[in-house]
């Protein structure tokens, strides 16, 4: 279990098979599309951003994604406050890997522009600028949702990353890079209303997932940035698809260090997904009470395609422990957890 990977190799072996799964606290698997054994249609690639204004009570994220048989570019406006939420997204049909994501997570340009959505995620060592528009997207305060947010790391900050294969799939894996608690600066225009945002209090994060996937899975994910007793904290919490043997993907981010978990597990009412959460882990060092503000549910069925997702937003209270025993409590800490259902 909780197998650390500590020198940089190519992802996958002439069979297509991980050289060495495992978990790294930087991205050190080279990922290469063109060493996947698969057809275009099992292979997905996603950037996931979201932003808190913990003061605020406000959140953004953007996806862009291709799945080989469709592309999902998708803004989305939360207020936690109202329980309010928005989402304007376009669909790219057949994308077949054209959409461009880069093979890491550094230096780089996505773009994606139409009608309705204007994306522009640029990378440039350890800044991030998410310039988004959706002009059509309407809010409680008018209409149109423009947004141009930067997001700063400093150079020793860890990630985790994980790569993991299917038991039942030799070839299918997952590789995947977390990171928290980057700098939120910039500004969101929801409507009529503008909100700047400040490093000190607002903080983002990035999924950035490759991967030759089956066809029917279910996970579970919780994430949060922010600071705590005047130190970037936050967590990321995963589980429930592909095989977690060698190393699982749940830490907690203190300071410029994660601190690794062993299992966590999410005890939700999956008749109401409003009432109260619990998370816990194997090893006793995470105990998190989880209050659903808001829940972003969507269910897709589309012939043999079907996704049922929760993304839960609320707050969490409790406790987690750091690697060398210290105890950090949480309290009222904003942040998210989902349960999702893919047949993709």
């Amino acid at each position: 279990m909780q197998h650390e990977v500590k020198e940089k190799q190519d992802l996958l072996d002439s069979n297509g098979i991980i050289t060495e799964p495992g978990w790294a606290r930087s991205p050190l698997w080279i990922y290469d599309r063109s060493a996947v054994r698969a057809s275009w249609i099992r292979i997905k690639e996603w950037d996931y951003y979201y932003v808190l204004s913990h003061d605020k009570r406000i959140g953004l994220s953007v996806t862009v994604s291709d799945l080989g048989y469709i592309g999902l570019m998708a803004i989305c406006f939360l207020d936690f406050e109202t329980g309010f939420s928005v989402q304007d997204d376009s669909l790219v049909l057949l994308p077949k890997g054209k959409i461009g994501l880069p093979p890491n997570s550094g230096d780089s340009i996505v773009e994606f522009k139409n009608s309705k959505l204007s994306i522009s995620i640029t990378t440039a060592g350890n800044t991030r600028r998410l310039q988004l528009a959706a002009e059509s997207m309407v809010l409680p305060d008018g209409t149109g949702l423009n947004a141009d947010v930067t997001l700063r790391r400093v150079e020793e900050d860890e990630s985790i990353n994980i790569a993991t294969v299917w038991k039942e799939r030799p070839t299918a894996f997952y590789l995947n890079e977390k990171i928290a608690c980057m700098g939120a600066s910039g500004t969101i225009t929801a409507g009529n209303k503008t909100y700047t945002l400040d490093p000190s209090t607002d903080l983002g994060g990035l999924d950035w997932g490759r991967g030759r996937w089956t066809y029917r899975n279910r996970w579970y994910w919780g994430s949060t940035s922010a600071i705590v007793d005047g130190v970037p904290f936050g967590f990321n919490f995963g589980y429930g698809f592909s095989d977690r043997r060698p190393a699982s993907e749940n830490v907690i981010f203190h300071g410029h260090r994660i601190h690794k978990l062993e299992e966590v597990e999410f005890i939700i009412d999956t008749d109401d997904y409003m009432k109260p959460w619990k998370v816990t882990s194997s090893d006793g060092r995470c105990e998190l009470d989880f209050t659903p503000a808001l829940d972003r549910h969507s269910e897709t069925k589309v012939l043999m395609i079907k996704s049922l997702q929760h993304q839960v937003f609320g707050y969490f209270n409790g406790f987690v422990v750091l690697d060398d025993g210290t105890r950090v409590d949480v309290k009222d800490l904003l942040g998210f957890a989902e349960d999702v259902f893919n047949q993709w």
